[in-house]
């Protein structure tokens, strides 16, 4: 039923927003990462890794648990979903994401330590919101590449009948290791949905930036269904319901 299927994206996406953009707040913008950039790193990547893979064993029987719009794209231009499908999908992953992020604000700002200011809410950015001051062309690139991996692993780990029992667990490792590279560089967005949320609560500069996280994803998305397309051509997936699909995270 598609609507269940829609509250389960709504729902997937909300949770992980809450949970691993607060686990990046809380290091960051409350500096709980004990002093340690490299360790705060850690700890938002597994954070994001750890509820995606929980998250595709618990509402990936329900809707495909997509939870990123960049990965329903993959599977559309893959022909794995029909374009009617995916923009349902793709209303729930953004009102998801905006639902988890006003959670995410509205506990933090009970804290008398909090200001969306200087606290954040752990948004991408570049140029003096990057750790490495990486400006707008190297940003696009990373989210380009980082998004084309991520979306790229989605789509070959569900696949296969012999790999889809463990695709949660590829998929989460997958969502760590680009973001172990990605967070120093742009925070790591791959998931237009995530970062939107955020960006819409803090406004200023992360409203302005936003953009590049939603294109940047959306267009790595995009060339990693065309590679998936090319490495399995000789077997064409059929057009499927996402609640049909093997289990897909973020």
């Amino acid at each position: 039923m598609l609507v269940r299927r829609l509250a389960a994206e709504f729902l997937g996406t909300a949770l992980l927003v809450f949970f691993a953009v607060g686990t990046a707040t809380l290091a960051f913008g409350f500096h709980l990462d004990g002093g340690s950039i490299a360790a705060g790193i850690v700890m938002t990547s597994l954070s994001f890794g750890l509820v995606l893979s929980a998250l595709a064993y618990a509402i990936g029987p329900v809707s495909g648990c997509h939870v990123n719009p960049a990965v329903t794209l993959g599977f559309v231009l893959a022909s794995r979903m029909t374009p009617r499908d995916a923009a349902g999908y793709w209303a729930a992953q953004l009102a998801g994401g905006i639902g988890g992020a006003l959670g995410l604000w509205a506990v933090f700002s009970d804290s008398d330590s909090y200001s969306r200011a200087t606290t954040g809410l752990g948004a991408d950015g570049w140029g003096v919101h990057s750790m490495i001051g990486i400006n707008v062309g190297g940003a696009f690139l990373t989210e380009v590449i980082l998004t084309f991996v991520f979306v790229l692993i989605v789509l070959l780990t569900t696949r296969h009948a012999t790999t889809s029992s463990f695709a949660g667990l590829a998929i989460g490792a997958g969502l760590v290791v680009v973001h172990l590279i990605g967070i120093p560089l742009t925070g790591t967005s791959v998931n237009p949905a995530r970062s939107l949320g955020p960006a819409l609560v803090l406004g200023g500069e992360a409203l302005r930036q936003v953009w590049l996280f939603i294109a940047a994803p959306l267009a790595g998305g995009s060339l990693a269904a065309a590679c998936s397309r090319f490495l399995i051509s000789s077997q064409p997936v059929a057009t499927v319901k996402a609640a049909d699909s093997p289990l897909v995270g973020r």
